[in-house]
């Protein structure tokens, strides 16, 4: 089986090749680094004994700063490498690791030879892959070389379990070469028992992004961006939106500045290629758009901030009074709703959240979040939460109260890694024994 995708693989790869250069017209970085994806780190010496974390995208990125930052500092000696597999998770990476401390670059394609390439550049100690990435030959080729693998804050929402369990022997073989999966629902976990996972190898320990990490002083920043660039004004951010997404919310703010005159929207775009086609969308609208990179604050007259930057999304969560999580009104199944909880700031998100279903339920029964539908209801709630900043602050502190109630993940976490990270005295220390906080072992279901 593993033969017969590795030959779908193969013969898919001009038409990976092309897409990779047809999104480079927009996003020039997709055309960029191209060798790395073929296993060819041309400016790069040979390391040996890594600690390897594979995050595909920025929001697993997101995830795996803690994670890394806690592997750095209890094992200092031992080099870290992080992997993306997308521009901007890459530039999330870099952006936060910028120190030179941790290693970065992109997982080659599940090629035999370019995952080949790559462990012998590298030659891992242990292998972390984040969330639900599950590649046959990168798994066998790891079992074979005795490469400890284990899958954290794994996940297994209905689309990829649907997905996966079509060809469930070649992902079966690939999960029984899993040293340890640390899922972060039982429902998680029970997927991926199902998927062939050995029930011995699957623990609970519940989301990373709870452990999400607040940088201090950040939410003094985001007021001084506010005060600075906003005047004050009553604000709505828009994080993470996606095509089709814009529409629906620009109609909305549209009805809130006729009842709130000098309102402002923070939109963000999770895709920088976007930018330039969602400011000018807000254009053909009729609104006027300021951009982070042009460097200069909100006129009275201005009323849309198209952050076009990133790294700096915190922080604008902080300087806004009510945050709209997006890809949650299209069907891409929801974004981090922990970070703009983080920082005490109420949520609201729409009906497509596959991704963070358990969490988005949970912190609307905490009362720090509510889901929207439609574009009446979008406007009926954002009405009157900006009608009453009493419910705002209520709200904004059940919100965080909910994300600081269920941190501990990450102790978890590393409680299951430590075993393959012998020589570790500050990860040991930490947690007592590899045994403790190790979250709850799953039965086959």
């Amino acid at each position: 089986m593993r033969f017969l995708y590795t030959l779908l693989f193969y013969s898919a790869t001009p038409v990976i090749l092309a897409r990779l250069l047809w999104r480079g017209r927009k996003n020039p970085a997709y055309r960029q680094r191209i060798p790395e994806r073929f296993g060819y780190y041309l400016d790069r010496a040979s390391q040996e004994g890594v600690i390897w974390v594979h995050a595909v995208s920025v929001g697993e990125a997101e995830s795996a700063v803690p994670l890394v930052r806690r592997l750095r500092e209890s094992y200092p000696k031992v080099p870290v490498l992080v992997t993306t597999t997308t521009p901007t998770g890459s530039a999330r990476v870099s952006a936060t690791f910028n120190d030179g401390m941790i290693d970065h670059c992109y997982l080659p394609y599940d090629l035999p030879g370019s995952v080949s390439r790559f462990l012998r550049r590298f030659r891992p100690r242990l292998a972390v892959i984040l969330e639900t990435e599950i590649w046959p030959n990168l798994f066998a080729a790891c079992d074979e070389a005795s490469i400890p693998l284990c899958i954290v804050n794994a996940r297994m929402s209905s689309r990829s379990w649907n997905g996966y369990r079509r060809v469930r022997s070649l992902v079966g073989s690939s999960l029984a070469r899993v040293a340890g999966i640390a899922a972060q629902t039982e429902q998680d976990g029970r997927r991926f028992i199902m998927l062939g996972a050995d029930p011995s190898k699957v623990t609970v320990t519940g989301n990373l992004k709870f452990d999400v990490e607040m940088p201090e002083g950040l939410i003094g920043q985001g007021r001084t961006e506010r005060e600075m660039l906003f005047t004050n004004r009553p604000v709505l951010i828009a994080a993470s939106t996606h095509e089709g997404e814009e529409q629906t919310i620009l109609d909305a703010f549209g009805e809130l500045q006729r009842k709130f005159p000098g309102i402002l929207l923070v939109l963000v775009p999770r895709h920088p290629e976007r930018f330039a086609a969602v400011a000018g969308v807000c254009r053909k609208l009729g609104h006027s758009v300021v951009l982070r990179s042009d460097k200069r604050g909100c006129a009275v007259d201005d009323d849309v901030f198209l952050l076009d930057s990133m790294g700096e999304l915190k922080r604008f969560y902080a300087a806004a009074d009510v945050a709209l999580v997006g890809g949650s009104l299209v069907r891409v199944g929801g974004h981090n709703v922990l970070e703009p909880a983080a920082v005490g700031c109420p949520v609201l998100f729409g009906p497509y959240i596959e991704n963070f279903r358990e969490i988005c339920s949970a912190l609307v029964a905490a009362g720090g979040a509510l889901e929207v539908d439609n574009v009446s209801l979008l406007t009926k709630r954002l009405t009157e939460l900006f009608e009453n900043s009493e419910r705002r602050k209520i709200m904004g502190e059940r919100a965080k109260s909910f994300l600081l109630a269920n941190r501990g993940t990450l102790d978890r976490v590393i409680g299951l890694l430590a075993p393959y990270l012998p020589g570790a005295p500050a990860i040991r220390e930490a947690l007592g024994s590899s045994a403790n906080g190790a979250g709850r072992p799953m039965k086959n279901p």
